[in-house]
């Protein structure tokens, strides 16, 4: 082929192709058709036909007429529009410098020279129409190859590769147990570690669901701070967080202003660090709640700040129970039992748990003790812990006295029985202190009970 000497040999395409002529371009050089190359490399020149037609494509389209490129494929012409042509050559690596590509030249047009590094190759068409293909530095980036797609998912390889594969497991989306969660999730990992239960905290109520939105960073590890300044030891907040996680989404201020206020109600910081310990909700609860709570219980029975204060120390969850049994429980021990409000009084600073013990039990132990064994009201009033023990303890060792002829309860009678001593010492202590009899003899009567 005629023309400048290239400095590298030319990689062609492997079909060549031409473009024909426009209209336009015809009437400015005057010519009717384009000149046939020289030398058998390319292409027959299309028919008159076709060069019709394509010229009427580009007058019917408006504008700029199109350039088309004519290749040869089982002896049929076919026109590619010269984008597409110039992007299949970008991506074949022919748009760089070192490997630029150019067109058939008509007769008497002047030869292009290849691009520079780094510059974009030129395709001229037959008519004269140059056009500049960019650099594949521009197309890709050079220094871009970061960017390169990921290998297809369907790319074959050996059968060592797909050994080497692992597979991570998928994180179910609907679980009824925390343990699906554990190798999933940093936070759940790390309280499990602390001692939490697990199987336990999903029991509760929306626990599971407030645990997974969770970040042990941002949301767990402050809480966790919070606590052990509050007074709860190390060994103690598995089983805390056990029973109430609901703190781990509470709001640390909110937190802090609870105990501020705990402390301004005089309660010393080894008492907060005891409540909290023993009442795990009892942080949960606004100021206000926790004030109506303090002043129920000091307007109800009547007792001082300070007895009131003791009263809560030694049964916390007074502050985070309901009210009503509490009410209940009162009204049942001044009104079906008979006891004064002072009485009342002595017995509850005395046995807090009198306050949310059971009302049938309660009335059940006090009929048996009262109506049965003969003790007065007074002296329920001063041991008050014998309603704490089981009815069942408490006639057994009365049936067992009674049968000894040992059964005396009253303080001015000789061989007098506190009822402390009846229901407090374990069954060797009572046989050869009270009951001045062999264990053997105890456990004979008992099977004829």
């Amino acid at each position: 082929m005629r023309g400048a000497a290239r400095s590298e040999p030319v990689r062609p395409p492997a079909r060549p192709c031409r473009v024909p002529p426009s209209a336009a371009e015809r009437a400015e050089r005057g010519s009717a058709a384009p000149a046939a190359p020289r030398g058998g490399a390319h292409p027959a020149a299309p028919t008159r036909r076709e060069r019709e037609r394509a010229t009427e494509r580009g007058r019917g389209g408006g504008g700029a007429t199109p350039s088309f490129y004519n290749t040869r494929r089982e002896g049929r012409f076919c026109l590619l529009p010269l984008h597409f042509l110039r992007s299949g050559l970008a991506r074949a690596g022919l748009g760089s410098g070192a490997h630029t590509w150019a067109a058939p030249r008509r007769a008497g047009e002047a030869p292009v020279g290849p691009a520079g590094p780094g510059q974009g190759g030129t395709v001229s068409s037959p008519a004269g129409f140059t056009e500049r293909l960019p650099a594949w530095g521009a197309l890709r980036g050079e220094d871009d190859w970061d960017d390169i797609p990921p290998s297809s998912a369907l790319e074959v390889i050996s059968e060592e590769e797909a050994v080497q594969i692992i597979a991570e497991p998928l994180l179910p989306i609907q679980s009824s147990t925390l343990r699906d969660y554990v190798d999933h999730s940093e936070t759940l990992a790390k309280l499990v570690h602390l001692g939490v239960d697990l199987s336990q905290v999903e029991k509760r109520q929306k626990a599971g669901q407030l645990l997974l939105t969770l970040d042990f960073e941002k949301d767990v590890k402050k809480i966790l701070l919070f606590l052990k300044d509050v007074g709860v030891e190390d060994n103690q907040l598995g089983p805390f967080l056990t029973k109430n996680p609901y703190i781990l989404g509470e709001d640390l201020e909110a937190l802090e202003t609870r105990v501020a206020y705990l402390k301004s109600k005089k309660f010393g910081k080894s008492e907060i660090a005891q409540m909290v310990s023993r009442a795990p909700y009892l942080l949960l609860f606004s100021v206000e709640r926790l004030d109506n709570r303090l002043g129920f219980f000091k307007n109800e029975l009547g007792l001082s700040v300070k007895k009131t204060k003791d009263l809560v120390i030694r049964l916390p969850r007074l502050l985070t129970g309901k009210i009503e049994p509490v009410k209940e429980n009162l009204q049942v021990c001044q009104i079906e039992l008979g006891f004064q409000r002072n009485e009342i009084q002595q017995i509850v600073c005395k046995t807090p748990k009198i306050l949310t013990a059971s009302k049938k039990r309660l009335k059940q132990t006090f009929d048996y003790l009262h109506n049965v064994m003969g003790i007065p009201h007074h002296m329920l009033t001063r041991f008050p812990q014998v309603f704490n023990s089981k009815l069942l303890r408490i006639r057994e060792r009365h049936m067992f006295l009674a049968f000894l002829g040992r059964a005396q309860y009253d303080p001015a009678q000789p061989s007098y029985i506190s009822l402390d001593q009846l229901v407090s010492l374990p069954d060797e202590v009572f046989c050869a202190e009270i009951a001045k009899a062999s264990m053997q003899d105890f456990e004979n009567f008992l099977k004829t009970l």
